[in-house]
Parts: structure tokens; C-alpha cells; sequence
């Protein structure tokens, strides 16, 4: 079993409750993820994964025709990585459902 750690993020001035793990391969990412679920107006969501050793990992932000900023691309290189993020994902999956279902 894993560890999960709660928190609080400030978000768009808005306070959300966050839950983090490490995921361990031969490389490791830290998640984090939170949601103050369905809010009628203002809902805010919160998301990182970040490297703690040894991950391949890009990160970029796009632009539109006019350079706004429209996204994020998250690459990553190796069989590790594949894994981790996987398991990231499903983490992140698993934390938004249960936060939007609460409310």
C-alpha cells in the first residue's frame, strides 16, 4: 500500500482540499490532485505531477493564432514512465470522482 497525504491548494481564490502520493518505478513522480467539486459558479481544480527522480519527463505550454496560452503537453520517455504515469493518472481519476460526488 502507498501513502496518501492531504493538503490545501489556493486556487482562482478559492481553497480546495488536494490529495498527493509518490509512485515508485525506476523513476518516481509525486501527484497531486483536488477538486471543490460542482460549485453552480465557481468550481475549481487542482493538478501536478512532478519528477522526484529520475523521470523523462517534457512539459510545454501551447498557444492559439493569437499566443494565448491553450494547454499543456506532458511528455515522456521509457517504460517507467509509462507505468508511472498511468498510475498517475488513475490516481487523479480516482480523487476527482470521489471529490465531485461528495457534493
Amino acid at each position: 500500500m502507498y501513502e496518501v497525504l492531504s493538503g490545501e491548494r489556493e486556487v482562482g481564490g478559492k481553497t480546495i482540499n488536494t490529495f498527493k502520493r509518490e509512485i515508485y518505478s525506476a523513476n518516481i513522480m509525486e501527484v497531486e490532485a483536488g477538486t471543490n467539486g460542482y460549485q453552480g459558479d465557481g468550481s475549481r481544480t487542482y493538478i501536478r505531477i512532478q519528477d522526484l527522480a529520475g523521470t523523462d519527463i517534457q512539459v510545454r505550454k501551447t498557444h492559439d493564432a493569437y499566443g494565448h496560452e491553450d494547454g499543456v503537453v506532458i511528455a515522456l520517455g521509457g517504460d517507467a514512465e509509462l507505468d508511472t504515469i498511468y498510475e498517475a493518472l488513475q490516481f487523479i481519476t480516482k480523487v476527482l470522482d470521489d471529490q465531485r460526488r461528495r457534493r
